[in-house]
């Protein structure tokens, strides 16, 4: 609740506005290459050139399919999109509410680069893998949401986490504190599941897990002390 609140508050709009618009313009772009593509491979058939009626049916299943699987890309752009802005969502949340911390830092350049690329990827091959299983009642929702639970969850915390600790001790808190980690993976995942609400999803996703990471952090540091 206090991710949401943070991600709607005044200090936080100009971030998902920006985060927002490049997503958009972004997936605007993958469109225009895919429907230019799209037409010259329609044009390329003598059968469809040949037959208007064959011709505007084929446009229009085409057409219905570039919709569908463009709405499977809205995740991992949105991913990348957000992973530009992880550091400066992160810097306001520990000013804002853990300002007795010691302040995280960045990741090097090269490093945000690979983990935001890794994320969009592993983002695309599991809702590749979704849109192969949509004509499957069921068993695609159920695989779109452990997937994701899966993957969000374990990246995002890598993401937030980053700014304190080495991988090695990164991979060692996410394993002892599993349940947490993948119960917000899954809170992700379920947005990620919804249209337009997906949009923001990584910029709440980013906040959401800085606070997992602080929380977990505070109880391994109370456990040390005692």
């Amino acid at each position: 609740m206090r991710a949401l609140a943070q991600i709607t508050a005044p200090p936080f709009r100009a971030i998902v506005w920006k985060s927002l618009g490049l997503t958009l313009a972004l997936l605007a772009l993958v469109w225009l290459a895919l429907t230019r593509f799209l037409n010259w491979w329609l044009s390329q058939g003598a059968v469809v050139t040949d037959h208007p009626m064959i011709a505007t049916i084929a446009a229009f299943m085409a057409g219905a399919g570039l919709f569908i699987g463009l709405a499977f890309l809205i995740p991992p752009v949105s991913i990348l999109v957000a992973s530009f802005f992880a550091d400066d969502i992160a810097d306001r949340i520990e000013r804002e509410d853990y300002p007795q911390d010691q302040p995280g830092k960045p990741l090097p350049v090269g490093r945000a680069i690979f983990e935001a690329l890794k994320l969009a990827a592993l983002a695309l091959g599991v809702n590749i893998i979704a849109l192969l299983l949509l004509l499957v009642p069921g068993i695609n929702v159920v695989a779109f949401l452990l997937a994701n639970t899966f993957l969000l969850g374990r990246e995002y915390f890598t993401i937030a986490a980053g700014r304190f600790l080495p991988p090695q001790e990164i991979a060692a808190m996410r394993s002892q504190n599993s349940f947490a980690v993948y119960f917000a993976g899954f809170m992700m995942a379920l947005l990620m599941s919804i249209p337009l609400v997906n949009l923001f999803t990584p910029v709440f996703g980013t906040a959401l897990f800085v606070h997992v990471y602080k929380g977990l952090a505070g109880r391994r540091m109370i456990e040390q002390t005692r």
